[in-house]
């Protein structure tokens, strides 16, 4: 027979109390399954979610049957999600309680010739958790015991699985279990490769050679057996010693990987081979340091790749959605490609998660996107128990040597925001101390695996710190390590409150917004479709957060008309909070290196500070982020008195870069203020102009473009407008939009013009596909073109403008 021998199929999942059975292929989750079979309703839809926690607090069985000619076989397992005990022909093999582990199990004294049965026996999980609660000697506290209720499931941090499953202030709260790797069968064989490292030595700026260090660990008795192994084309011939087999490629010249922006992604193919045993991976050439160095403001947080300080541009990543089964690869292939597409660099694996299969940093790798990557603990303290932390050592093994030679492998971090969780529950603010050993304990372990596994990775000991052994408020504290920043949302502060504060390296921080009205549409009928809506409510887990959208647009706007400009003024004034903070740290570099929005995608449609709707679909805030992390950025940082405009530059090379800075007021009347000239640095912010306040008139505001040109004379082109006041001061006249419609190829050509200042303009289509710009301005004598790409080019697509005086006067389109 062949090998491996996959068991995804033909399975049968069934509860304990006997009233479900359906079947299901390998991966799974219980949840997606049993709607799959059409046993329960969409849990998405409306509220379901609360009819459908029953789930989670049954025990559950998978059960299937697989054929062998031989017995001297191993089973491999992948992804046991849950705490899943394992069963080959009524013999338990295995009890797993770890979601990102691996187990390959010797089946010889419990398989026979012929068929074979296999269960898979799920515990209640919900149980489980409490349990394994109360068996602690002192309570361990997490974020499900916090007063706002944000998570409804108690004692998520007992086990091994992705800690959002439980609910979070942006997911939906079920608790799912199943599969989310597979199982398959393979020959027991005396020798095997069981994992390759990869090492690269650079050598001096000058000569820009590296050396790569093969290092083959075999599993069984191989002594003196011949490894293959090639990389780059160049082949060598090894004999194992010690269970260890190593080569070293030089490579005089190397083709070096760059984070997007800044250069190529070229990737060398690396084969190693014992016998019939292959491992193959795809290694890009760089060297990526974390720069942590003193300097007369506190402690700086920068990235240097290849020699080169780059600011990093990007957002943080979330499960690709609540529920596993329904994980797309080409659908998280479009999410990864949007962040490239609207200028990021970098992503930050957030530790509330998962660790992400190898194909996700394999399209990493090829996109340039380099990863922050969490430890997957967040929000809540841990047991620190031989158990506990034996588990979680396995944990770090396994995916440190699964990813450790990935290119877009930026940073390991130990986890998200436990420093803060110290201070956040009544136990450990009262016995500090206790709580403090059982988090150093654990701290520890991640990191003590880490340096053994993977010697040269890039280690930070939590997200948010201000640097080793500082237990400080890195939330309020900007001087040093990387920050989150949420004063503006948690604590209701104006947009201007982001410019209060100079970070480091501002790894969170955001501002919710609706998802888009089609896909309100997926989860909530026309008679729901109203904020204060118990549908919408149960669509928003932040605890007021609804309140906060309504009363910011209070702020800085006049209320719109209806729901559906409701969602999307929401839009608009998420992309102004979040252009603000952006625009304003990036005009701080280099003190500052780095901004991570919160959040690139979404897990269920839900209102959040995603900049991806659920699905893949561009909010107005990711069209808007496409301009504001643009390689080239002009941007105003008001001062006292005085508007400062600011160039950046974050290419490699000097740019030249001219502006034109005009005033318009709201009929769309332009008139010069100023214009300049400057060679733009990539190291640092630069200062264009200052203009006096008093030059604008109360209906103006700032319209400023610019065009920069390379040292090979490529031109790029920009623009942008900033208003003093509250949107709501100005009183808006009606731009009479027009446009024109024409089939393209690929997709259509929609032709806008405007009679006045047209603010925030964007368009919606009846159909899923990408438009090539939204949220855009339109002058009075100018012509926006605007391509739309469908998905489905079948059908003839509607489409509906809106813009900021439409959206609160009452003039949509």
């Amino acid at each position: 027979m062949s090998y491996p021998l996959n068991l995804h199929n033909n399975w049968n999942f069934r509860d304990d109390a006997g009233e479900y059975s359906v079947p299901v292929t390998l991966p799974f989750d219980a949840v997606s399954a049993l709607h799959a079979a059409g046993k329960i309703a969409d849990p998405y839809w409306g509220r379901n979610e609360y009819d459908l926690r029953w789930i989670a607090e049954r025990d559950w069985v998978a059960t299937s049957t697989f054929t062998l000619e031989e017995t001297g076989v191993e089973l491999l397992v992948e992804g046991l999600d849950g705490v899943v005990e394992v069963f080959v022909n009524g013999m338990r093999i295995l009890e797993a309680d770890n979601a990102f582990r691996t187990w390959r199990l010797d089946l010889s004294e419990v398989a026979r010739v012929g068929e074979n049965d296999i269960e898979l026996r799920f515990r209640s999980i919900v149980s489980e958790a409490n349990a394994r609660q109360a068996a602690q000697q002192w309570h361990i506290p997490g974020i499900a015991d916090r007063e706002d209720g944000t998570v409804p499931i108690k004692n998520g941090n007992m086990v091994r699985k992705p800690q959002c499953d439980f609910g979070w202030d942006w997911n939906i709260a079920l608790a799912p279990f199943g599969v989310t790797g597979g199982l398959s069968i393979e020959p027991k064989k005396a020798a095997r490769l069981d994992h390759v490292m990869v090492e690269q030595q650079h050598h001096d700026i000058e000569s820009d050679s590296v050396t790569v260090i093969v290092t083959a660990h075999i599993a069984g008795d191989a002594e003196g057996d011949t490894v293959e192994m090639a990389f780059g084309g160049r082949t060598r011939e090894v004999q194992v010693a010690g269970r260890l087999a190593q080569a070293k490629f030089f490579v005089e010249v190397p083709e070096f990987w760059w984070p997007a922006g800044q250069g190529m992604q070229p990737l060398y193919d690396l084969e190693v081979r014992l016998a019939e045993d292959v491992i193959e991976k795809r290694i890009g050439l760089r060297q990526i340091e974390l720069v942590t160095q003193e300097d007369d403001h506190g402690l700086g947080f920068k990235f240097r790749v290849n020699g080169r300080d780059v600011f990093a541009k990007g957002a943080n990543w979330i499960p690709a959605d609540a529920l596993s089964g329904r994980i797309d690869r080409e659908a998280v292939r479009d999410q990864l490609q949007s962040a490239v597409d609207a200028n990021m660099n970098m992503i930050r694996v957030w530790g509330g998660g998962r660790y992400e299969p190898t194909w996700f940093y394999d399209m990493c790798d090829e996109m340039g996107l380099m990863v922050w990557q969490d430890f997957m603990f967040s929000c809540n303290l841990y047991p620190s128990d031989e158990a506990f932390l034996e588990n979680v050592e396995q944990e770090v093994r396994e995916n440190v040597r699964r990813m450790h030679h990935h290119a877009c492998l930026a940073l390991w971090c130990g986890d998200n925001e436990l420093v803060g969780a110290l201070t956040w529950f009544k136990e450990s603010i009262e016995n500090r101390d206790l709580y403090l050993i059982m988090y150093d304990r654990l701290n520890r372990t991640l990191q003590t695996t880490l340096k053994e596994v993977d010697p040269t990775a890039n280690w930070w000991f939590s997200s948010p710190s201000s640097g080793p052994l500082n237990f400080g408020d890195a939330w309020h504290d900007d001087s040093s390590g990387d920050m989150h920043f949420w004063s503006v949302w948690h604590e209701n502060r104006e947009f201007a409150h982001y410019r209060d504060v100079r970070p480091r390296f501002c790894s969170e921080f955001g501002f919710q917004s609706y998802p888009s009205n089609n896909v309100i549409e997926s989860f909530c009928g026309p008679e729901d479709r109203n904020i204060a809506a118990p549908v919408l409510e149960s669509h928003q887990k932040n605890v007021g957060g609804n309140e906060r959208i309504a009363a910011t647009m209070f702020r800085y706007f006049r209320f719109p008309v209806d729901f559906e400009n409701f969602v999307y003024l929401s839009q608009v004034q998420q992309g102004l909070a979040i252009k603000t903070a952006v625009s304003w740290w990036r005009s701080l570099k280099p003190h500052c290196m780095g901004t991570l929005i919160w959040q690139l995608n979404d897990t269920w449609p839900v209102c959040s500070w995603a900049s991806l709707d659920y699905g893949g679909g561009w909010k107005l805030l990711h069209h808007m982020a496409e301009k504001f992390y643009a390689p080239v950025l002009v941007t105003v940082a008001p001062e006292e008195g005085k508007d400062v405009f600011k160039v950046i530059n974050d290419g490699a090379e000097n740019v030249d870069v001219a502006v034109q800075v005009a005033a318009v007021n709201m009929a769309g009347q332009t008139r010069p203020l100023a214009d300049a000239t400057i060679s733009a640095w990539p190291t640092k912010a630069l200062e264009l102009l200052s203009l006096e306040q008093d030059l604008l008139a109360d209906d103006e505001v700032y319209a400023f473009t610019w065009q920069a040109m390379d040292e090979d004379g490529e031109v790029t082109h920009g623009g942008d407008i900033y208003a003093p006041k509250p949107w709501k001061a100005y009183d808006l006249l009606a731009p009479k939009i027009a446009h024109d419609v024409k089939a393209v190829e690929g997709g259509y050509e929609i032709t806008l013009t405007a009679q006045a200042l047209a603010l925030y303009v964007s368009l919606e289509a009846s159909v899923a596909g990408r438009f090539s710009t939204n949220a855009f301005t339109i002058l009075p004598g100018q012509e926006v073109k605007v391509i739309f790409t469908p998905k489905d080019t079948e059908t003839t697509p509607e489409f509906t403008i809106r813009d900021l005086h439409s959206a609160t006067y009452g003039d949509a389109k």
